[in-house]
């Protein structure tokens, strides 16, 4: 999606989005800092966005790669706007009756009748065609 006669590019983002670049032929992934570093642009370079909460509003986020020419002249700009969703599934995780949102046995599991974590069922049939 780069335009022509691009060789780099940059990233910028805001403060609630996480950036990494991985190219091609490198074992290495590198955190992209919100600045103007430019990254050799090419095939199989891959940025990987993520955030770690979610928004408060709508589109509070937004990333954007500038891309530059061997002259290092900018020369077109492509953007994201990201809206971070929570999502949280609510078990009863000590198996009590009692569904808490906090529970700490929520991320592990144990079996038997003194066991605690969630016991999930989930219908994976086809319900209407």
């Amino acid at each position: 999606a780069a335009p022509a006669g691009a060789v780099s590019f940059s990233v910028k983002h805001t403060e609630g989005v996480s950036v990494q670049v991985a190219c091609r032929g490198r074992a290495e992934v590198r955190s992209a800092p919100s600045s103007r570093m430019q990254w050799p642009l090419d095939e199989g370079t891959v940025l990987r966005i993520s955030m770690s909460q979610a928004s408060t509003e709508v589109n509070d986020n937004k990333v954007t790669v500038s891309f530059y020419t061997e002259g290092g002249q900018p020369i077109n700009q492509a953007g994201v706007f990201l809206t971070g969703i929570g999502i949280s599934l609510d078990v009863d995780a000590d198996r009590d009756g009692v569904v808490e949102k906090n529970n700490p046995n929520k991320a592990s599991w144990t079996w038997g009748p003194k066991g605690h974590g969630a016991i999930l069922l989930v219908s994976c049939d086809k319900e209407s065609p």
